[in-house]
């Protein structure tokens, strides 16, 4: 059974109603016997849960874009058909040799 949010916009008292699916509206304010009570809009309060279940599915609405990103694959645009580069990472370079160490001068000795 759900619980709605209720608030009175005449007095302004609120309360949360658990009530079923099928139960009609509240209209009469508890507090003041108004006819100004009425159901209040609020964000769902559930999570799914269990192994089948992941915080980010259904994030963007359909998941391919994320799958073609982790692969490295690049999209092809439908203007001029060129392969969409901005997006690449630049190849890393390997660093170069650190120089050999220059010999020691030699000791002149008359």
């Amino acid at each position: 059974m759900p619980i709605y949010a209720y608030k009175c916009s005449a007095c302004g008292f609120a309360k949360d109603v658990l009530q079923k699916l099928s139960d009609a509206p509240l209209t009469d304010c508890p507090e003041c016997g108004a006819s100004a009570f009425s159901k209040q809009v609020t964000a769902a309060g559930f999570q799914l849960k269990g192994s089948g279940w992941y915080v980010t599915d259904f994030r963007d609405g359909g998941g391919k874009k994320d799958a073609d990103k982790a692969a490295g694959s690049t999209s092809t645009s439908g203007e001029g058909g060129s392969a969409d580069t901005s997006a690449a990472p630049a190849p890393a370079a390997s660093p170069a040799p650190a120089p050999a160490p220059a010999p020691a001068p030699a000791a002149k000795g008359d």
